[in-house]
């Protein structure tokens, strides 16, 4: 089989749903060109608006992360013919229709975050459940990530001098285009030289700080980030971060085109490997490549505050999905084009970020990139998304704890609503997670994830309900991700259960319980008849 004629057929079919299935639901749902919350609620903080092209980057470098490349290549090991089905499958049917969906309810919400959107229709105990379990889960995110961005800068101390020049570069660049009126095609062409310009200054001034000491910058610049403008740093940041993201697929892709290569790798492995099932792990561990409940909080949190127009949700929420399923799909060649044990070499030496840079570094020689560079060149392009998605993280994290404590119409208002203080808890106790204990309690992050994804396919499934409009598109996908979540849950339970590991029995516990009482209130929305209310 030719790993050329499976990129294609990814991309075409990623083409061919934007154009159909993608109008259909953008039929479907009424989506029209209303005022957004970008302009009705501006402030200049986190409602600013934003032209497409740069809000196209900023969320997909926000959801893309590492995601897209870990999960498919960690799933591999049930075989490429599962892990590519669900991430095409997956990332038109499932992932693209939640992202696109979320996107849609929080701008028809104020800008507002998914929480909100349970609150408005299906009550506040179910915000109150949704809002904890999300802030919680993004803490670990907080706290994962800034542990591995640690790590890479203290290992690739080049991408630490890269990255800090990439923050430089951001802030002239927003004040350039926002305050100087320079173009945006104008400031995106030097911003872009710029771009490799700083990684060249990175191969020759490697920054080498301990691990220690790059965590305490890493706090200080996510608390900074998470209140400043998001014109000055967060928008640029994401947007040029994405041409690293776009020239390493164009790279990729360019490589195939010219090296050809076939899959060697075992189509199908087994339903059961060392204990391991196919289902309903495969769907846990492609996460972001198919489906990921992370996306949804980031549509429903920066992105909604910056759309400029609300027919540009279905490229921004619908076309980022997709841009990142051909991504996976392209993490998953790099598996497959190699043989089993040098997937396992490659594995045991970096995990499946090495696999990734290895297999797309070699794809680059065909047209004169050294080895070294090509692969050094895509292992900073990951750090970078990395450290995109944890400033992103925690700007969710400051929303979902202002919107916890905020109350319509109250004299005095919460303190834990101040966004100054509501980033500093989530900063710091994020902070505190990754220098103690976030790795005991991190394997429930995958189900914890997906469940996300299900309560967000839930909540909107209900909104259009109450709405009038079509919701089929999501009963489906939702029924499937809870079997998949709560599955994934009693399997983790069992399992730790017979190490006496308790701290990962008691989690999974909560979570399934949780699970189980937002369900049944999604059921109870779902199933009875009222009337209808204007979107």
């Amino acid at each position: 089989m030719s790993a050329l004629f499976l990129v294609l057929f990814s991309i075409v079919a990623m083409l061919v749903a934007y154009v159909t299935y993608g109008a259909w639901l953008t039929k479907q749902w009424g989506v029209d060109d209303r005022k957004t919350p970008a302009h009705t609620r501006g402030d200049g903080v986190d409602y600013v608006p934003a032209k497409s092209p740069v809000l196209l980057g900023h969320h997909f470098a926000s959801i893309a992360g590492a995601g897209p490349i870990v999960g498919p290549i960690a799933a591999a090991i049930f075989g490429w013919i599962p892990v590519l089905l669900w991430i095409i499958v997956g990332s038109i049917f499932f992932g693209g229709v939640q992202d696109y969906g979320s996107l849609l309810a929080s701008i028809r919400h104020e800008g507002k975050s998914i929480g909100e959107v349970i609150e408005v229709n299906m009550g506040r105990s179910g915000k109150r459940l949704f809002a904890g379990f999300a802030w919680l889960t993004l803490l670990l995110v907080v706290a994962a990530f800034t542990n591995i961005v640690a790590n890479t800068f203290v290992s690739v101390p080049e991408a630490a001098t890269a990255s800090v020049l990439f923050i430089g570069l951001a802030v002239v660049f927003g004040f350039a285009v926002h305050r100087r009126g320079v173009s945006l095609g104008i400031g995106s062409v030097i911003g872009v030289i710029l771009l490799f310009g700083c990684i060249a200054l990175g191969n020759l001034f490697p920054l080498a700080l301990s691990r220690n000491v790059w965590i305490a910058i890493l706090l200080g610049y996510i608390f900074v980030a998470s209140v400043t403008p998001v014109w000055i740093l967060l928008q640029p940041r994401d947007y040029l971060n994405s041409f690293l993201l776009y020239f390493m697929m164009a790279g990729a892709v360019l490589g195939l085109l010219i090296t050809r290569p076939t899959i060697v790798l075992a189509g199908y492995t087994g339903f059961n490997i060392n204990g391991q099932y196919l289902f309903p792990m495969l769907f846990v561990l492609v996460a972001c490549g198919a489906i990921s409940g992370f996306h949804s909080l980031v549509g429903s949190g920066t992105t909604s505050k910056q759309l400029d127009r609300e027919s540009d949700a279905k490229v921004v929420g619908y076309g980022s999905m997709l841009i990142e399923g051909v991504l996976a799909t392209v993490a998953i060649i790099t598996a497959a084009y190699i043989t089993q044990d040098q997937l396992t070499a490659l594995l045991a030496n970096g995990g499946p970020v090495n696999v990734f840079s290895d297999g797309i570094g070699v794809f680059m020689t065909s047209f004169g990139i050294p080895f070294t560079i090509g692969k050094s060149f895509v292992a900073l392009a990951v750090s970078a998304f990395a450290l995109t998605s944890l400033d992103t993280a925690t700007r969710l994290g400051r929303f979902i704890l202002q919107e916890f404590f905020a109350q319509e119409g109250a004299d005095k208002k919460n303190p834990l609503t101040n966004m100054y203080v509501a980033t500093g808890i989530t900063a710091g106790l994020g902070g505190l997670l990754a220098v103690t204990s976030w790795e005991a309690i991190w394997p429930i992050f995958g189900s914890a994830n997906q469940l996300l994804a299900a309560l967000s396919l839930m909540a909107i499934a209900v909104w259009l309900k109450k709405t009038g409009k079509n919701n089929v598109m999501f009963i489906f996908p939702m029924i499937f991700m809870f079997a998949v979540t709560l599955l994934a849950l009693v399997f983790l339970i069992r399992d730790n259960l017979a190490t006496g590991n308790w701290i990962l029995v008691f989690f999974p516990v909560v979570l399934f319980g949780l699970s189980l009482v937002l369900a049944y209130q999604g059921y109870v929305h779902l199933s009875k008849k009222e009337e209808t209310t204007k979107a």
